[in-house]
C-alpha cells in the first residue's frame, strides 16, 4: 500500500510571528534568535510585504540602532497558500532557488516552509520508503 505524500501543512514550521517594516533591526534579530528562526515575515499596516533573514541582518554593519527592518527586508518573497501541494512548492522553490516560502491561508500568515523543513520531510519520507539497515558492523 502506497503511503500518501506529506502535506505542506505537516512539513512547515507553523508560527504567528512577524515584524513590522518600521521596527528596528535589533527587535527583528531578537525574535529570530529567541525562536531559532532564519526567516521572519515582514508586515506593513497588517499586510504581508516581505521577509527579513538572519543573514541579511548579520551582513549589516553594527552599531547603528536607528536601522529599520524596511531597509533590509526582501519585498519579493515566495508566498504560497497552505493547501498548495507540497511537490508544487518544492518544485517552485527549486526553480527560484529560494530557501523559504511564506505560507498563508486566505492571505493570513500561518507559517514558513524552509529548506530545512524540506530536508526533514524528505528524510522522514525516505525512512518510510526504505527503512535504514540495523546498526552494526555490517557496513560494506
Amino acid at each position: 500500500m502506497k503511503k500518501p505524500l506529506p502535506k505542506l501543512k505537516t512539513a512547515m514550521t507553523p508560527f504567528p510571528y512577524s515584524i513590522e517594516a518600521d521596527a528596528d533591526i535589533a527587535q527583528a534579530a531578537a525574535i529570530l534568535a529567541e525562536h531559532d528562526f532564519h526567516h521572519l515575515p515582514v508586515t506593513a499596516h497588517g499586510q504581508l510585504v516581505g521577509q527579513v533573514t538572519a543573514g541579511a541582518i548579520a551582513a549589516l554593519p553594527s552599531g547603528d540602532p536607528r536601522r529599520r527592518v524596511r531597509e533590509v527586508y526582501s519585498d519579493d518573497p515566495y508566498i504560497v497558500e497552505l493547501h498548495e501541494p507540497l511537490i508544487a512548492v518544492l518544485n517552485e522553490m527549486a526553480r527560484r532557488r529560494a530557501d523559504a516560502a511564506i505560507v498563508v491561508r486566505q492571505g493570513k500568515l500561518v507559517g514558513v516552509f524552509t529548506a530545512g523543513d524540506a530536508c526533514a520531510a524528505f528524510a522522514e519520507l525516505l525512512v518510510t520508503l526504505d527503512p535504514p539497515p540495523p546498526e552494526g558492523n555490517d557496513a560494506a
